[in-house]
């Protein structure tokens, strides 16, 4: 993470005692923001097969699944990122997609789809809002408890998250990685929400049964809504299994990128200290968990919140960085101009179907676009591929003429 802040403080910084701070920031901010994330994940996957009376839950049974989470977090991040992580990614993604549409076609299927162009549209309109929101007038703690602590949660995920899509997006453009980043994954989220909060929301108005002695049960709402649906039981447990497949794969990549960090930046760190970061990621959430008792989400949040401030810093200065750095590739990216003649209208056709021949004797010049030429290293020998032509080999008719490109013809 040092090198982020190179164009703003330099080499020599970077590589002295600065870096090694911000670096150590970042792991401990991703240690907890995922411990954090591996504790709420925890008293979810409890209350749910709680609610399905399949265990009755107690600090034994938190350990215990904090422990089978971390072994199989543990497995996969030891067999790399082409094998265990792909898979279970691939495995999470194909169950939590299964429970979307399951929801939304045996629930009220056009009232969700409205409600998600709505809140897209909320959502656009209230996010630079929120951006800035203090709630100076308010003392009830709804911004802290929400909106202060998902930020900071977020933030404390940054390290870890920026590190790893940059890791399996090698190769990509900048376009290609915004969208795949910033925009297709709002609007699935976007989407997750609509199908799930809102049939809840619907379900409260209809039924009133939503709620636990007058008030919302974070941890079971889930498997309230999927008990009002057929085959409640099954969709319960592919819940539960969604919500632990989610857990490990972040506990596992959360791990890699903290061994990465950790080894000043080796993408193929020993598998011995790929275990010890996971299990210390487990351990971490237990202890949270235990001596945090009654208050346990409340250790969890300032947890999140704690290590997300220090690194909020780094990631201002870091936004400065990367913009000092695509202004200086910009000044010092060459530009290159493909110039040509264009064809010269026969003096016989010059003034035959309304062509113009006053401009033929003048040269072209274009910007040639950086996705189309390549340098040759070693040589400097430029190769540039000429841009398809859209209307080549293409004839258009018309009653009066047939025009077929760079030919003009007469019925």
């Amino acid at each position: 993470m040092r090198w982020l802040l190179e164009p703003v403080v330099g080499r020599g910084r970077v590589e002295g005692a600065l870096g090694h701070a911000v670096d150590v920031i970042a792991i401990v901010g991703t240690l907890f923001g995922v411990a954090t994330s591996l504790g709420f994940g925890i008293t979810q996957i409890a209350s749910g097969l709680e609610y399905l009376g399949w265990i009755r839950v107690d600090n034994w049974w938190m350990v215990g699944m904090i422990a089978a989470i971390t072994a199989t977090a543990t497995a996969s991040v030891v067999s790399g990122v082409s094998k265990g992580l792909k898979w279970l990614s691939n495995i999470n993604m194909a169950l939590a997609a299964a429970l979307a549409l399951f929801v939304l076609l045996l629930g009220p299927t056009l009232f969700l789809l409205q409600s998600w162009v709505q809140n897209l549209g909320g959502y656009v309109q209230s996010l630079p809002q929120f951006m800035l929101r203090t709630a100076p007038f308010s003392h009830d703690g709804w911004l802290g408890d929400w909106t202060i602590f998902y930020w900071g949660w977020w933030i404390s995920w940054a390290p870890f998250v920026g590190m790893f899509i940059a890791r399996i997006s090698r190769g990509r453009t900048i376009r290609e990685f915004i969208g795949a980043v910033l925009l297709v994954p709002t609007v699935i989220a976007s989407l997750w929400f609509t199908i799930f909060g809102d049939s809840a929301l619907l379900r409260q108005r209809n039924n009133g049964d939503m709620l636990v002695n007058g008030a919302v049960d974070t941890n079971t709402s889930l498997f309230r809504l999927l008990d009002g649906l057929p085959i409640g039981a099954i969709t319960s447990v592919l819940a539960v299994l969604v919500i632990v497949f989610f857990f490990v794969t972040s506990s596992d990549s959360g791990s890699l990128v903290i061994d990465i960090l950790s080894a000043g930046g080796e993408l193929d760190p020993p598998k011995l200290t790929r275990v010890y970061w996971a299990v210390l990621e487990g351990v971490a959430a237990a202890v949270l968990l235990l001596i945090g008792g009654a208050g346990s989400l409340t250790a969890l949040r300032t947890a999140a919140i704690a290590t997300a401030l220090p690194f909020s810093i780094v990631m201002v200065v870091a936004c400065y960085a990367m913009t000092k750095a695509f202004h200086f590739d910009l000044a010092a990216t060459p530009r290159l101009l493909h110039v040509t003649v264009p064809d010269v209208v026969a003096a016989g056709n010059r003034r035959r179907h309304d062509i113009s021949a006053t401009l033929s004797g003048l040269i072209a010049v274009r910007d040639v676009d950086s996705g189309t030429y390549i340098v040759h290293p070693d040589t400097g020998a430029l190769t540039v591929t000429a841009p398809p032509d859209p209307l080549d080999d293409h004839v258009f008719e018309s009653d009066r003429h047939v025009t077929r490109r760079n030919t003009t013809s007469s019925r």
